[in-house]
């Protein structure tokens, strides 16, 4: 033990519960090599290499180390040290053989084992919380080895969570950037993001660069087939199919690999050689049986070698053992959503091919649908007419569970108020789901006016430990504005409207369906923000709304309060805007002129002329006019009524930039912008200098901070611009994560998204 002995101060050693979710989630994925590598805390020196007796001969007496060396050292040990802990492992000190102290057992110790998990029916994402904390504690510090981003990128990839593995791999990147696996993770990362286009050019770089492993190619391949999906364009679309299985086909012959041979197999079908298909199928279903074996015997993970087993089949035409064995990799894989997608996409591929019903793969996967709710707050006391009384309480619970489960929908989007809210994320907690929440301002304020808003009882307080319950198991806590403005209904309809996008945003990720669901009692709202009127809204972007019919339950469970005989679902109509309504949700754009700065005093006149002139015959022709523009020196700022037309004229905008050959008129070559977009409520008013119609508000300020951190030439957006353009179906631009960037003036860190023709 001489080597180690100076770094077994375990005392030392924290050994938070996101240590102990990550290392459940590595043994799962068979990391029990890895970790008993890291289990070598027994060696000391000697004459020559020996496992048996734990010796070595270039090892030292850890006193003998440079202290530079100690450090490190310890710090390497200890970030190994707490996973394997987690893990269940336990240290002896091992005696020497030749002279064990009296009465110790010389019987050699059995090896070690990682320890069985929960049941198949917990599913993995139960502990999706603590990876989201260990997520956040790896960005903000610096582990002594890349070991850790990379098995958490993993990981959460598996989860399909692409946007939290891509903080976590880029964290690591920028400490260790020449790290293969992490290049090759934040490539699937942005894969399974939508930002195809750049996983695609990041992986062109690695194979330029001679890395032509069969993790690169085979990844390299996955982006040609998702760009050849895209594509509308022939040339383009058979450019990409061949790319696709070209390169699929050299990973295959030079590893075997049933990864790449299965997908080479898939893209084979798609190019129309079918022979050629189903002699790689039946390879690869060859060797697939014979892994399938091992690893059964082993007790190892078996999902990927089930589900190319089930593709093989597909390929095969064997329907029957396609489903079985499908159905068996879903059962294997619960809740590692990604790795479902992944499997249902090329599955879903084949299916339309050979004219199958793609429908039949829902009853092989076992994909989550995701579900964005709203609902009535259980009523406060003096409400004249009960609509939500506390005695509804476990029957809207019950009501919601049962639908949630009956839809398979573990992926839930909710506010957080007392009633409807609360009690759908403790249904989607007690089914094991993803929880994400968006509260419509910030917390403090919020658990005043909507969770705990009478003097304190024990209701009150009941609702508010409730709260607090489902904030910690959240996947995400997103604040949709930092203050609500007195009697605003705006805040609510903004924050509803974020709740749909993002949700949408993330069955878009999932590949699965979205599922509006509302506990409501039928009857016309009171306004802006409430649940008629998030119905209403939903129900122009989705075909159905799922409803919880709380007239229905009041009817049923309290006639002697309610009205139980009203209808249940009479038509909605919006009430309109009152005339000298102050708040609007509105989309946008700041823009800065890159080098404005550089001009010289001849070329401002053409630049005020030219540039500013070529920009505003392009705002002239816009469709519908933006609701504001204005300028001064080099910015710009426009404010429009949705943001389908902000996201349009930024994209033009830098169409224009790049098209224009600005030296003509004796501007500098290179004139670009930096243009940034996003969408909240702010006000509307008359600017008492100007008299000029103007918006203000915190969101324009929020906005501002984007402008600066944009690259030139690009268009940058929020986390709310882009799940607005998702909630809107907006199928006119895309929005790809960029990552948690460092917004101007040290505004803080917020999700970014690039904005960009699809």
């Amino acid at each position: 033990m001489e080597y180690f002995t100076g770094l077994l101060d375990t005392s030392s050693v924290v050994l938070p519960p996101e240590y102990v979710q990550l290392a459940e989630a590595l043994s799962q994925q068979d990391h029990g090599r890895w970790c008993n590598a890291l289990l070598h805390l027994g060696w000391q020196q000697g004459s020559q290499v020996d496992p048996v007796r734990q010796t070595h001969p270039h090892l030292v007496p850890f006193e003998a180390l440079p202290e530079e060396v100690k450090t490190a050292k310890r710090r390497l040990f200890l970030d190994n040290f707490k996973i394997v802990l987690a893990m269940g492992y336990r240290l002896a000190m091992q005696a020497s053989e030749a002279n064990p102290p009296p009465g110790t057992n010389t019987t050699p110790s059995p090896p070690l084992q990682v320890p069985q998990l929960a049941g198949e029916n917990s599913p993995a994402n139960i502990r999706l919380a603590s990876l989201v904390a260990l997520r956040n504690e790896l960005i903000n510090l610096q582990p002594a080895t890349p070991d850790l981003h990379t098995a958490l990128g993993d990981m959460l990839l598996q989860q399909g969570q692409p946007i939290l593995a891509y903080d976590v791999v880029m964290a690591g990147l920028h400490r260790w950037p020449d790290n293969l696996r992490l290049q090759q993770l934040l490539a699937l990362s942005l894969a399974r993001s939508g930002a195809t286009q750049a996983a695609n050019q990041l992986l062109a770089e690695l194979v330029q660069m001679g890395q032509r492993d069969e993790q690169t190619l085979g990844l390299y391949a996955r982006t040609h087939k998702d760009l050849w999906k895209q594509s509308r364009d022939p040339e383009q679309r058979q450019r990409h199919l061949t790319l696709a299985f070209q390169e699929y086909l050299e990973a295959y012959r030079h590893s075997r690999s049933i990864w790449t041979g299965i997908n080479a197999a898939t893209m084979a079908v798609m190019a129309g050689d079918l022979a050629l298909a189903q002699t790689l199928a039946e390879e690869v279903r060859q060797f697939s049986l014979t892994a399938l074996a091992e690893k059964t015997t082993q007790e190892q993970d078996t999902y990927w070698v089930l589900a190319t087993l089930g593709e093989a089949e597909l390929i095969l035409n064997h329907w029957d053992a396609a489903a079985q064995y499908y159905t068996q990799a879903a059962q294997r894989g619960a809740s590692r959503y990604g790795d479902l997608s992944s499997s249902y996409r090329n599955a879903a591929l084949l299916m339309r091919h050979f004219n199958q019903e793609v429908e039949t793969l829902n009853q092989w996967f076992s994909l989550p649908r995701v579900a964005v709710f709203c609902g009535h707050r259980v009523d406060q006391p003096g409400r004249s007419v009960p609509r939500f009384p506390a005695e509804l309480e476990r029957p809207v619970y019950q009501a919601i569970y049962e639908r949630l489960k009956s839809l398979g929908t573990y992926v839930g989007f909710a506010s957080a108020a007392s009633g409807g809210d609360i009690l759908f994320l403790e249904a989607l907690l007690d089914l094991g789901g993803e929880l994400n929440i968006v509260l419509p301002y910030n917390q403090e304020q919020f658990v005043a006016d909507a969770v705990q808003d009478q003097p304190s009882d024990e209701a009150t307080d009941d609702w508010l430990a409730r709260f607090q319950r489902v904030l910690s198991h959240a996947r995400e806590v997103i604040i949709a504005s930092d203050h609500k403005p007195k009697d605003d209904a705006i805040s609510y309809e903004y924050s509803n409207r974020l709740l749909h996008g993002l949700a949408s945003m993330r069955a878009q990720q999932l590949q699965t369906s979205l599922v509006p669901l509302a506990v409501w009692d039928g009857q016309p709202g009171d306004g802006h923000g409430g649940t008629a009127h998030t119905v209403s809204y939903w129900r122009q972007w989705n075909d159905h709304v799922d409803i919880v019919d709380l007239a229905a339950l009041l009817a049923r469970h309290c006639p002697d309060q309610g009205l139980g005989s009203q209808p249940s679902s009479p038509p909605i109509s919006i009430p309109p805007a009152a005339a000298d309504t102050q708040r609007e949700i509105c989309a946008l754009l700041f823009a800065d002129v890159v080098h404005f700065t550089d001009l010289k005093e001849d070329q401002v006149l053409q630049f005020s002329q030219c540039f500013l002139g070529a920009i505003a015959q392009l705002s002239d022709q816009m469709p519908v006019p933006p609701l504001m523009k204005n300028t001064w020196g080099d910015a710009l700022y426009y404010v429009f009524a949705s943001v389908e037309q902000a996201g349009t004229f930024a994209l033009d905008l830098c169409d224009l930039m790049q098209t224009t050959q600005w030296e003509h008129h004796h501007l500098p070559p290179d004139m670009n912008l930096r243009i940034a977009l996003h969408a909240g409520p702010v006000y509307r008013n008359v600017d008492p200098i100007t008299g000029q119609v103007n918006y203000v508000g915190n969101h324009v300020n929020h906005a501002a901070r984007i402008e600066p951190i944009t690259p030139p030439g690009r268009v940058y957006a929020s986390q709310a611009f882009a799940a607005m353009a998702a909630s809107e179906n907006v199928q006119a631009f895309t929005c790809d994560y960029v990552g948690q960037v460092l917004w101007a003036k040290h505004y803080g860190s917020f999700p970014t998204y690039h904005v960009h023709r699809g």
